[in-house]
C-alpha cells in the first residue's frame, strides 16, 4: 500500500530477490503524490533521534554498524538510480549544517563534538571563513559538514523509481484508495484485494486507514523556490558543490540548490491540522510563502526581489517517540514501515531491503535520517 519510496523500494528489492514474486502496488493518486514527491531533497545518512538514543537501547556497536549501513545506503540509492537510467538531478555534495547566532554556534560546536566520539563518523567542524566558503550564508559564525549527503530532486526519483518497478514486472494500480488492511487483505472501494503479505507503506496518510488513525501523527511541512538565479547572484553566494545546506535554528530550515539554479528552501509552516486532518493538495498558506522568503533573504540578501515561483507542502508521519518503525509479522503477513519524520529518502531504501543492514539489533526499528 503506497507507491512512494517505501513501498517502490520495497517493490523493487523483493523483485531483484525473487522476479518470480507477483507484486502489486495500491496508491490513492500517483506514485510520489506525497513525501516523496514533495520533501526538500535530502538523500543523507542522518540518523534522526540522535545515536546517544539509539545506543542507550540497542548498544553503541549496533548504532556504529546502522550508520555505516546508511553510509552505504547513500551510495545505493545513487547506484540504482544511475543502473535504471534515473535522472533525478543528483549530485553528492555533502550535508552542510551553519549557526548565524551564538547559540546556534553552541549546539553546533557540540553536535559536532558529541558525533565525532563516534568512529562511524567523518564529519568536520568549519570555522565561518570555511563554512562561508561553500556557501556564503550572511553572518555565519561556523558550519558542520559532513560528506554523505547528495542532493536529488524527489519527484524525479519517485517517478522514476516506479518505471522501474514496472519494468521488473510490478503493477501500480494508481487512483486506488485503501481504506483498511487486514491480514491477507487489502479493502478498497473497488474491491478487496488478497495477498499472503500485505505491507503498508503509507507515511503520513497513515492517520486515514481505519484502526490506525493514532499510529503516527500527521505533520505538514513546506517548500517555496524561487526563479532561476543568476551569475551575479551565484558569484555572491558560491555553493558550487551543491550541499544541501541546514542550521542549527530549533525551528530548522532546508535548502538545496537546484540543478537549474533555483534555490529550494523549506520548513514547518502550518504543522498540524486539528484531528488529524492531512493536506491532499499541497496548498500552501500564503503567511507561510511569506516566512520562508524571509529566511532565504535573511540568509542570502542577494536574492531579495528574486520571485517565488513554486509553493507546495506535503504531509509526514511522526511517531510519538520520534522513531521510524520497520517491522514484519510473519504471524499475520502485515509489514510496515515508515514514520521517517520527514527525513527517509535515504531510509526507505534500506528499510525496503532490511537484510542489507549487517546488525540484526537494529532492524526492528531502525531510526530515520532528515532529508
Amino acid at each position: 500500500m503506497g507507491a512512494g519510496y517505501t513501498g517502490l523500494w520495497t517493490a523493487y528489492a523483493l523483485k531483484k530477490i525473487d522476479p518470480s514474486l507477483d507484486i502489486m502496488v495500491l496508491e490513492s493518486r500517483f506514485a510520489g503524490f506525497g513525501a516523496s514527491g514533495r520533501n526538500g531533497g535530502w538523500l543523507t545518512h542522518d540518523i534522526t533521534g540522535g545515536r546517544q538514543t539509539w545506543a542507550a537501547s540497542h548498544g553503541r556497536a549496533a548504532v556504529e554498524d546502522f550508520q555505516r549501513a546508511m553510509d552505504v545506503t547513500v551510495d545505493e540509492v545513487i547506484r540504482v538510480a544511475a543502473a535504471e537510467g534515473i535522472d533525478a538531478d543528483i549530485q553528492k555534495g555533502g550535508e552542510l549544517e551553519v549557526a548565524y547566532t551564538p547559540a546556534q554556534q553552541a549546539r553546533l560546536v557540540a553536535a559536532a563534538r558529541e558525533a565525532q566520539t563516534w568512529s562511524s563518523d567523518d564529519s568536520v567542524l568549519l570555522t565561518a571563513a570555511e563554512s562561508s566558503a561553500r556557501v556564503g550564508v550572511s553572518g555565519t559564525l561556523g558550519g558542520w559538514w559532513h560528506p554523505h549527503c547528495a542532493r536529488i530532486q524527489p519527484a524525479k526519483l519517485a517517478r522514476g523509481l516506479a518505471a522501474a518497478v514496472e519494468r521488473l514486472g510490478v503493477t501500480i494500480h494508481e487512483g486506488t484508495r485503501v481504506d483498511e488492511i487486514r491480514p491477507g487483505t487489502a479493502v478498497t472501494p473497488r474491491g478487496t484485494v488478497s495477498a499472503p503479505v500485505v505491507v503498508r507503506a503509507t507515511e503520513g496518510f497513515t492517520a486515514g486507514l481505519r484502526r490506525e488513525h493514532r499510529t503516527w501523527l500527521p505533520m505538514n511541512s513546506s517548500l517555496v523556490v524561487t526563479e532561476p538565479l543568476g551569475p551575479e547572484v551565484w558569484d555572491e553566494i558560491g555553493w558550487e558543490g551543491r550541499e544541501t545546506l541546514g542550521d542549527m535554528a530549533h525551528v530548522y530550515m532546508y535548502a538545496q540548490r537546484t540543478a537549474d539554479d533555483r534555490i529550494a528552501i523549506g520548513g514547518r509552516g502550518v504543522p498540524y491540522r486539528y484531528g488529524s486532518r492531512v493536506d491532499h493538495d499541497g496548498g500552501t498558506a500564503e503567511r507561510t510563502v511569506r516566512h520562508l522568503t524571509e529566511v532565504l533573504t535573511r540568509f542570502f540578501p542577494a536574492t531579495r526581489g528574486a520571485r517565488i515561483e513554486h509553493a507546495w507542502s506535503g504531509v509526514l508521519g511522526v511517531p510519538r517517540d520520534w522513531a521510524a518503525t520497520v517491522s514484519f509479522d510473519r504471524s499475520s503477513g502485515l509489514a510496515w514501515a515508515g514514520g521517517y519524520v520527514g527525513t527517509g529518502v535515504t531510509t526507505t531504501n534500506l528499510a525496503g531491503a532490511p537484510s542489507r543492514i549487517s546488525s540484526p539489533a537494529v532492524t526492528p526499528r531502525s531510526p530515520a535520517c532528515r532529508g
